[in-house]
């Protein structure tokens, strides 16, 4: 990115998992980044600040501490930063803990994304990039997964809040006329993960000889996307003329507005999950097969060709090679076994 074409980008969520690799690519490309992230609790802060620390050792990035839901407080960032583009990565995650926490995803998925709305409305920005989810398809039986698919039976809290968010993204780019584009990240994994996820998880327990829980007995597919792949991805469409793309996702919006999935475009079987950490870690799991947990769902896969079409996404990283790559970080951030 040459001086003359450097932006600046308002990214949220700049500490989580997918934000810290996404805002470290964006600044080796030469943008000025302000982040934002609220730093809570739900999985543990230490690991946030550690990846805040070294996205801090960067000149062209600034943080900001903020909840969203604070609607003044969004206003502020807004109009102190400033921003030409904005991506909107933060949100309350996870599935199962939707079911027990569901207020915590009216917060921070539904008035916290108004609130940046709101803020891209009035800041004349050039394009929004927000992070959707594969849990919007349900457990639709037809693979792989198209955006123009039906997603109207979501089954958990958390995936209808994001297919909430792609409905009141339409709505704004409609009124206002900013380019919205809308990614539906497919299990994200990979080095500075997170650790209520299966990966992380699963190499904490073999590693210490605890059990895992490996749900609906192993019989689950997941289209395992490693996070290199997605920040690359998601960069593209982010600093990419958003006017260029083809608007072909259901022939529904003649507005600029678009859907994409991004994923690997390969699903594996949870047991060849398994398989490899224990032959990467050298030891087996100890297993608790357990049924199916309410709100997931059996498999997903994700159909990438326009994605590649309009921005020339490829994942270029095997389930193999990924999973090294996490298990090498989680010893060097941890220690060996």
């Amino acid at each position: 990115m040459s001086e003359q074409h450097k932006v600046r980008i308002l990214v949220t969520g700049a500490a989580g998992f997918v934000g810290y690799h996404t805002v470290s690519r964006l600044l080796e490309q030469g943008a000025d980044v302000v982040g934002v992230d609220s730093l809570n609790d739900y999985y543990s802060p230490e690991l946030k600040r550690a990846r805040l620390a070294l996205l801090n050792n960067n000149d062209r990035f600034s943080f900001i501490k903020l909840d969203l839901a604070d609607r003044s407080g969004t206003e502020a960032v807004f109009r102190d930063a400033k921003p030409a583009k904005v991506l909107h990565l933060a949100a309350q995650p996870g599935v199962r803990y939707s079911i027990d926490h569901p207020h915590a995803y009216n917060d921070a998925n539904s008035t916290a994304f108004l609130n940046v709305l709101e803020g891209c409305r009035h800041s004349n920005i050039d394009h929004l990039v927000f992070a959707s989810s594969s849990s919007v398809y349900g457990n639709s039986p037809a693979t792989p997964y198209r955006v123009g698919d039906p997603v109207d039976r979501p089954i958990s809290l958390y995936a209808a809040t994001k297919r909430a968010n792609e409905l009141v993204a339409h709505a704004y780019c409609h009124l206002y006329g900013f380019p919205v584009t809308g990614l539906r990240y497919f299990t994200v994994y990979g080095p500075w993960g997170r650790p209520d996820m299966a990966v992380y998880l699963f190499t904490e327990a073999i590693k210490a000889g605890r059990p895992i829980d490996v749900y609906n007995r192993g019989d689950l597919k997941r289209d395992f996307t490693y996070v290199d792949d997605i920040a690359e991805g998601t960069c593209r469409v982010l600093l990419s003329p958003q006017a260029d793309a083809q608007d072909d996702n259901g022939g529904t919006s003649v507005h600029p507005y678009r859907l994409y999935n991004i994923g690997n475009h390969r699903p594996e079987m949870l047991e060849t999950l398994i398989d490899t950490l224990e032959e990467l870690i050298g030891r087996k799991a100890i297993r608790n097969d357990r049924g199916m947990q309410p709100g997931d769902v059996y498999q997903t896969f994700a159909d990438i060709a326009p994605l590649t079409r309009d921005f020339g996404f490829e994942p270029k990283t095997s389930l193999n090679n990924g999973l090294r790559r996490f298990v090498d970080w989680h010893d060097s951030y941890h220690g060996k076994a």
